[in-house]
């Protein structure tokens, strides 16, 4: 059955399946995204607001995907995949027709994103944890470096989302949004993949065993499985600070560029889009070329580094440099997230993904809060820039300390074959 499997090429059914309901998705997500974002600056004209904004859709990110992780440890990933993008439809629809009356609330808006994050913190882990069962043996890489991709080439519909709300308005773009993620799920119910690890969960329970207390423990498992493995620990702590780093980078940049340039949220776009470009052609490369096995550590470590130095300084740089600076950080990007997901997912067993996949998104999604609160009150006495570059030198830090400190453990895992 395995050499049957190894024969397999990467794009089956079920892989292609899955690749094209995440691009529907993906690309009404970035198109109503960017203009929920927009609509919150031109109202209420604050960054401090706006980083409220931002924490109100992370904050279910903090709780949610540790408890989910550890639920869908034993029930169907798949069928948890197409019911959340059928309620997500559901409320951006929903959505849509609120704000298509003219009313709007501030406070309402801000819970609506929390209902939000709350959905897309459990997908997220529920797909973290299906997507690996879809790949076949021996194409992790690739099938995580055309993730990225899809991801990368959906941002082009920021630019596009820019120019619709200013000439239709937000509603219409989350009824897209709604439109996209009906599709989406209905595609996602044509999955057939059987998912193992349900069963063998089941017979290592014990029939009499509390279901509450059960995910309680599941719970406490994903940690104690988390810090059983000092690769795996190190590398969740690095990205935890890295979570910091961007939680601080995504309340600073769109307005300190609408703050600065005439049309801002256009110069944010043209430098946006070199990012976007870098991670399209690292992306490519990757699909085509596999990264040696035991060049893949210090590689990362390098890029991690990298990037934190540019993300730290491109905002004091003219347009141009900005540009090619975050062409880099791109390229690097993609680089960074296919040999570290390709290689904590080949390595966590596949009755552990959802609650190791929970535990890390947990320790990433309080680094996130806590730098979009960090920024959000930090820009009240200083430069935004000056803020970010802060956080990026801790981030450096943090990348010497834990991924260059652990190297004996996180070697192991970056370098394995696959």
């Amino acid at each position: 059955m395995e050499e049957k499997q190894a024969r397999k090429g990467l794009w089956t059914r079920d892989f292609t399946i899955i690749t094209l309901g995440s691009v529907v998705s993906m690309f009404g997500n970035a198109m109503s995204g960017f203009a929920m974002s927009l609509m919150v600056l031109d109202i209420s004209d604050s960054t401090f607001l706006y980083a409220i904004y931002i924490m109100m859709y992370t904050v279910p990110m903090l709780f949610v995907p540790i408890v989910s992780g550890a639920v869908l440890d034993r029930f169907s990933r798949k069928r948890m995949i197409y019911t959340l993008d059928f309620l997500s439809a559901g409320l951006y629809l929903c959505m849509s027709a609120v704000l298509a009356t003219g009313w709007f609330s501030f406070p309402l808006f801000a819970v609506s994103c929390l209902i939000l994050g709350t959905v897309e913190s459990t997908y997220m882990v529920a797909y973290e944890s299906f997507y690996p069962l879809l790949v076949t043996e021996g194409n992790m890489q690739k099938a995580y470096s055309i993730a990225s991709v899809l991801e990368t080439v959906s941002a082009v519909m920021v630019p596009v989302s820019a120019f619709l709300y200013r000439r239709i308005g937000l509603a219409p773009l989350m009824a897209v949004n709604g439109i996209c993620f009906l599709a989406a799920a209905v595609m996602e119910t044509q999955i057939r993949t059987e998912e193992a690890y349900i069963d063998r969960q089941k017979e290592t329970e014990r029939q009499d065993h509390d279901r509450v207390r059960q995910v309680l423990e599941d719970i406490r498992e994903g940690f104690r499985y988390l810090y059983s493995e000092k690769g795996l620990l190190a590398v969740a702590v690095y990205f935890a600070f890295s979570a910091v780093c961007g939680g601080v980078q995504s309340v600073v940049t769109l307005p300190y560029f609408k703050g600065r340039f005439t049309n801002g949220e256009y110069w944010f776009m043209l430098v946006e889009g070199a990012a976007i470009a870098g991670r399209a052609i690292g992306g490519t490369v990757h699909y085509r070329k596999s990264i040696p096995a035991r060049y893949r550590y210090r590689i990362a470590l390098g890029v991690y580094i990298l990037i934190s130095l540019l993300e730290g300084t491109y905002l004091f740089c003219p347009i141009p440099a900005m540009m090619v600076m975050c062409l880099l950080v791109g390229m690097g990007g993609v680089t960074s997230y296919t040999i570290r997901i390709s290689a904590t997912q080949s390595y966590v067993p596949d009755e552990k993904k959802g609650r190791f996949n929970g535990a890390f998104n947990m320790l990433s999604t309080a680094g996130a809060l806590t730098g979009e609160f960090l920024a959000g009150t930090l820009t009240l006495v200083m430069s935004g820039r000056a803020v970010l570059l802060c956080a990026m030198l801790l981030c450096a830090a943090a990348a010497v300390l834990f991924i260059g400190g652990g190297r004996e453990h996180v070697a192991v895992i970056y370098n394995r074959s696959e």
